[in-house]
């Protein structure tokens, strides 16, 4: 069975695509963003699959791709157009060559499941929409021959996902696109659609300028300061839940230069688990109003029975403006189980 996960990029609207292989744990990932490479490679981790290859379905305008940072991480391939003008990829895909698939829209690609059950339409073709022609050497004449001859030749049952939507729609199929897709559907002929495009009369994205040319690099960035700064300060794991883990032994090691938070109730803090050296009671629900209390300059490190109330801690501290915040892997549970030092606790 197919593992499957969609993720989203609210700034550019854009989705992501993890594919996985149950049995091989292989990979691939379509169209990454680079601002959330550190989330897919939590995710990649978490379901414990191999990275094989980037897939992209077109050289993007409104973000710059994650492939390059993820080929530097995983040693994952890079798959583009061939007719995208990109350098730096491993593959150069056309028409019918198998990525795991392919097919062809200029320098756009659909990567389609062998057996045909989903297709991931780049921004070829949107949900009751398409991708712009207006710029990119884009072509309405050969959109529209396309979607017609490629993706709505597809099974009715199969999925379409697309690579945006701007108002939170996740998946349609070839039979509703058919019938419905006010620009390509039911009885709409070549040159109705070819007039629509031309007078769309929308601005180019914002980023144009700076995500096209990094895109037509893979996405490397053109210096190191560009890269995503990575926590120094302690051995630490990215979640897919959004913040950062340290564990046991980590913790035990730096321990001496960090601010402990230990977001449990009075009781539970003086109770039989005992509390970490150094840790400073402060309920969650009184930390919104507490964080001030809080030096900004150390690193803080969250603590609870079992990592979930501190991991909501974190996620807390972050968002009032901390820079450096982890959370203890396990909590307390994990803490003693692990035989680590505690104060305070009863026999």
């Amino acid at each position: 069975m197919l593992i499957f996960r969609q993720m989203f990029d609210p700034q550019s609207a854009t989705y992501s695509y993890l594919l996985g292989e149950r049995r091989s744990r292989e990979a691939v990932l379509i169209d990454p963003v680079f601002e959330h490479v550190r989330r897919d490679a939590a995710l990649l981790r978490e379901l414990d699959l191999t990275l094989k290859a980037s897939l992209e379905t077109h050289v993007h305008a409104d973000h710059v791709t994650g492939a390059w940072l993820l080929k530097r991480q995983f040693g994952s391939a890079i798959m583009v157009a061939a007719a995208s003008g990109a350098e730096g990829a491993d593959r150069y895909l056309a028409e019918g060559d198998r990525a795991s698939f392919g097919d062809r829209h200029h320098s756009c690609l659909t990567f389609v499941l062998d057996d045909s059950s989903m297709a991931f339409t780049g921004d070829c073709l949107l949900i009751r929409g398409s991708g712009r022609t207006d710029f990119q050497q884009g072509d309405a004449h050969a959109m529209f021959h396309s979607v017609h001859d490629r993706i709505l030749t597809l099974p009715p049952n199969c999925l379409l996902y697309p690579a945006h939507d701007y108002r939170g729609l996740t998946v349609t199929s070839v039979a509703e696109e058919r019938r419905f897709n006010p620009r390509l559907g039911g009885a709409i002929g070549e040159a109705d659609f070819v007039g629509y495009m031309d007078n769309l009369g929308l601005p180019h994205p914002k980023l144009i300028d700076i995500a096209v040319p990094a895109n037509l690099r893979c996405g490397r960035p053109e210096s190191d300061a560009a890269l995503p700064p990575e926590p120094s300060w302690a051995p630490l794991t990215f979640t897919f839940a959004g913040f950062w883990e340290i564990q046991p032994d980590a913790l035990e090691e730096c321990s001496s230069r960090l601010q402990i938070v230990d977001v449990r109730e009075r009781d539970e803090f003086d109770g039989p688990l005992g509390r970490i050296r150094g840790a400073r009671l402060m309920p969650l629900a009184e930390l919104p109003k507490r964080s001030d209390e809080l030096s900004r300059d150390r690193p803080v490190v969250t603590v609870c029975r079992s990592g979930a109330r501190s991991a909501q801690a974190a996620l807390l501290l972050q968002k009032a403006g901390f820079g450096d915040v982890a959370n203890l892997a396990g909590g307390m549970v994990r803490w003693r189980a692990e035989g680590h030092l505690v104060e305070g606790a009863q026999a």
